[in-house]
């Protein structure tokens, strides 16, 4: 068995605060019950959620705000997991409730060090 992460992105404009607090519990309990079928199939290592601001260091000790200002899109979080390869990694990420706000799931193996 391998390990990949699986990170979430979504669309900068695509706000937590636009949901009403009806489909924020419907997405909280889609998010509870994906994550509770990944550990079932012990499939789930651990998870994070990052903040949505930070610091990037480029060559030259330049230091930006971050992360990614240049880009539209926000590195909300990650998982990761355990699948016997990287299609059995994205075939686990295909519920993801990211996807259901426009979000995406990048897909990683973990190098074995």
């Amino acid at each position: 068995m391998e390990e990949f992460a699986l990170l979430f992105r979504q669309q900068e404009q695509i706000d937590n605060t636009a949901l009403s607090p009806k489909e924020m519990e419907k997405l909280a309990q889609k998010w509870e019950s994906w994550v509770s079928n990944l550990k079932e199939q012990d499939r789930f290592i651990c998870n994070t959620r990052l903040a949505p601001f930070g610091k990037v260091l480029k060559p030259g000790g330049i230091v930006t705000d971050g992360p990614f200002v240049e880009i539209k899109e926000r590195l909300g979080g990650l998982f990761l997991v355990r699948a016997e390869n990287l299609e059995e990694a994205t075939t686990l990420a295909h519920g993801c409730p990211i996807l259901d706000i426009g979000g995406s799931v990048e897909v990683r193996p973990l190098f074995q060090y």
